[in-house]
């Protein structure tokens, strides 16, 4: 079996869209990137107070290509008719990592469900459309256990494969966190513990 992507489709930025007015009612729609579902539940709940007098906050999101990642919601429209419009949108594009709300004042004529999976599919269509699309490299983080003397090949690999630190802990050994790209991780492994002679350990530790 395959591993994951080396990389995948995201969004590079936030954006909004709004149709015209359909049979009266008023559709919103916001594009945004997310790195997690906190992120995606905190701007779902910042759209509703935003537009607090709206009567329906619909929403879905994907954060990566495992299904369990995924989440719509209809959010008291018909059955399917707002929130997997939203989220086929978003697979349709094979984007992860984001998050499309679309908000609806309600303009006093039913649309029935096929006009409502129109309206959201189309509101959300146009947000990300709007925002745009960017491949990323996917990255891993590894822990690493090292003497003193062994940071500057720690820098050295880290550059050689355009990783970051994001944690040091400096105590009897260093501990570091580090972040490299996922092509690279099982090689920035080996280069380590080969330059430290096998003193250094190293564990990688999944998507930081």
């Amino acid at each position: 079996m395959s591993g994951p992507a080396t990389d995948f489709l995201t969004l590079p930025r936030s954006a909004r869209h709004e149709p015209e007015k359909i049979k009266g009612s008023t559709f919103v729609g916001l594009a945004a990137p997310v790195a997690n579902a906190a992120e995606a539940q905190a701007i779902v709940a910042a759209e509703r107070e935003r537009y607090a007098d709206a009567r329906h906050h619909c929403f879905a999101w994907r954060l990566s290509a495992d299904p369990r990642d995924e989440r719509s919601s209809d959010d008291g429209e018909p059955a399917g008719s707002a929130g997997p419009p939203i989220l086929r949108q978003i697979l349709g594009r094979e984007l992860e990592g984001c998050v499309v709300v679309v908000t609806r004042w309600f303009g006093g004529v039913k649309l029935g469900v096929g006009g409502l999976i129109r309206a959201y599919g189309g509101t959300a269509a146009g947000a990300l459309d709007a925002a745009g699309s960017v491949r990323v490299e996917r990255s891993v983080g590894i822990e690493l256990l090292h003497e003193y003397a062994a940071g500057g090949l720690v820098e050295s690999l880290l550059r050689a494969r355009g990783g970051s630190a994001l944690e040091s802990n400096y105590g009897p050994q260093v501990r570091q966190i580090v972040r490299v790209p996922l092509a690279a991780a099982d090689e920035f492994v080996r280069d380590f513990v080969d330059g430290t002679s096998g003193r250094g350990r190293a564990q990688i530790l999944g998507e930081p």
